[in-house]
């Protein structure tokens, strides 16, 4: 059994749970020093003086609520290779939240804390070396395999010498929207009442989110074609001239590509928002290219139709 996947998602949301079990210490050891409201958003041109301030019970919830919104996302996204993001992201977050905390501490009127612009390099020094500790770790968690080959090969769909087809369908992950509002919701929420870089990283990173949780895929004779369905890029296109065949698999995201969305593994990249059918394009060079979507089997039949009939001068 390959316990890889497994490991790499409890490493990616270890560092959240770490800085929210710190955070919330700080927080109830340093109740009565805190005032509340809490200043929790600093002017950038006044020298760091506070303007605006929350309410010390919703600035723990909104505070714990990143943590667990973020810790959540990484859990579901993240690849072996980006590990170490995970780990910047919690680092980052959790010290300007604890930073936060310290500024308001012992203040006896919020209106008067002031928090220095160097606290963001402190922020940042905190990422980087929270980063070097997931890189560290990623030594821990299996190279990923290949996807393993399967049956799925399809007949050509009857296409006529001069007939003209093309075939689209839309797919998407409604846990990759979830995540993807909920974050962007957080984002929103600290704007006005919490620290805006935070809050700037949380809302476009939601947004991004949301922007691949589906996709358009079309077939015709250019080729294969996968792209947002809210936005006409980033797209990923596969000319038909580097399409040697195309079949259907079945894939498990977790089992198969170690999460949702983009992926990337051994001689095999894929847009994977479900588990089900997916079109697998084999490419010049032995590549495969996988996406999961519904009536796989007409696609790659077209496909597969659409590479005979080149391969006879007829495209």
């Amino acid at each position: 059994m390959n316990r890889g996947p497994t490991r790499l998602r409890l490493l990616a949301a270890l560092p959240f749970p770490l800085v929210l079990a710190a955070h919330t210490t700080l927080f109830v050891r340093w109740g009565d020093r805190l005032p509340d409201p809490l200043a929790t958003h600093f002017s950038a041109g006044g020298g760091g003086r506070a303007d605006g301030w929350t309410g010390a019970t919703a600035y723990a919830l909104i505070a714990s609520g990143l943590l667990v919104a973020l810790g959540a996302g990484w859990t579901l996204l993240v690849r072996r290779g980006a590990l170490w993001g995970a780990w910047a992201t919690a680092g980052f977050t959790g010290a300007l939240l604890l930073l936060v905390l310290g500024d308001n501490l012992d203040a006896v009127d919020a209106a008067t804390v002031t928090s220095p612009p160097a606290h963001l390099l402190v922020a940042g020094a905190a990422a980087g070396v929270a980063g070097l500790l997931g890189l560290a770790l990623t030594r821990l968690v299996p190279p990923e395999p290949a996807v393993p080959p399967g049956p799925g090969a399809v007949q050509a769909l009857p296409l006529g010498a001069t007939e003209v087809a093309g075939w689209s369908r839309g797919a998407g992950s409604r846990a990759m929207a979830s995540v993807g509002a909920v974050t962007g919701t957080a984002g929103l929420a600290l704007f006005v009442a919490g620290p805006w870089p935070v809050a700037l990283v949380l809302l476009v990173s939601g947004l991004l989110v949301l922007l691949l949780a589906g996709v358009r895929v079309s077939v015709d004779r250019r080729g294969l074609t996968v792209r947002p369905t809210l936005a006409p890029w980033p797209r990923i296109r596969v000319p038909l001239d580097r399409v040697e065949g195309a079949s259907v698999r079945d894939v498990d995201p977790l089992a198969d590509f170690g999460g949702w969305g983009y992926r990337v593994r051994a001689h095999t990249t894929g847009v994977v928002l479900r588990s089900g059918e997916a079109l697998v394009v084999r490419k010049d060079g032995g590549q495969e290219f996988a996406v999961t979507v519904p009536d796989a089997a007409t696609a790659a039949a077209l496909l597969t139709a659409l590479v005979e009939r080149r391969g006879h001068g007829k495209v």
